[in-house]
């Protein structure tokens, strides 16, 4: 999955940007997908069912006519919202505190950069308003076609398999030319686990466990033998 992720001040302009860029790769037949971070204290659901069950539930879905939702009654992690997304590329609004994927900055005054984002993960500032030191993005289409270049995500778990102490390190490094994505030590682990369809992100350490661990329990049935082994669950 191609990522980005939109950080800006209210007013700033972040929204409707990201809304540009998922409709720009809507219309050009990729799959977009989004994540809005927000530090409000909840989402919009006032006077609704939804609002009235969650206090009593850990999370509470919602099918209607032309949309779905889930809300959990506690905030989650940005790597486990991001794996109930599916698509080719991801635009996320906010969350700066989260470091997975290239930044792109739009600025109402060149010194809020320094506010948002370590320089070192930022993709290029947006907009009528650039930042000293920082690449200056200045149309549009130039933007989409970085994302689609150089946009990318990772799983967040700070493992530190990949010799970095965080996914910051390593999207720093990513950015600058010094690594690439494949460098994450969860795309070298000796085993791939797939829910729904969707890849499960495991670091080496917890992927050496569950491996010695299902070998050493197949290696007692009859006619198990050396090889790659395949396990399917319904």
């Amino acid at each position: 999955m191609k990522g980005v992720q939109i950080l800006g001040f209210k007013k700033s302009g972040k929204t409707a940007l990201c809304e540009a860029l998922l409709a720009y790769f809507s219309q050009r037949g990729l799959a977009p997908c989004a994540l809005k971070c927000t530090h409000n204290p909840g989402l919009d659901k006032e006077d609704t069912d939804t609002d009235r069950f969650l206090p009593h539930c850990r999370a509470v879905g919602a099918i209607a006519g032309g949309e779905s939702a889930l809300f959990w009654n506690a905030p989650r992690t940005m790597p486990e919202m991001i794996s109930l997304l599916a698509g080719e590329v991801l635009v996320v609004e906010g969350g700066r505190e989260h470091a997975l994927m290239p930044r792109v900055l739009v600025l109402r005054d060149a010194q809020e950069a320094a506010k948002l984002s370590d320089p070192g993960l930022v993709l290029g500032v947006f907009g009528p308003v650039a930042a000293p030191g920082l690449p200056h993005i200045k149309t549009f289409e130039e933007l989409a076609r970085l994302v689609l270049e150089k946009g990318f995500v990772l799983p967040g778990l700070d493992c530190g398999a990949c010799g970095r102490t965080s996914c910051a390190g390593l999207a720093a490094d990513i950015l600058a030319g010094r690594a690439g994505p494949q460098d994450c030590a969860t795309q070298n682990a000796p085993m791939t686990v797939t829910v729904a369809g969707r890849a499960l992100a495991l670091n080496p350490f917890v992927a050496r466990i569950l491996t010695s661990g299902i070998r050493g329990l197949l290696a007692e049935l009859k006619g198990f033998g050396a090889g790659p082994i395949e396990i399917h669950i319904e």
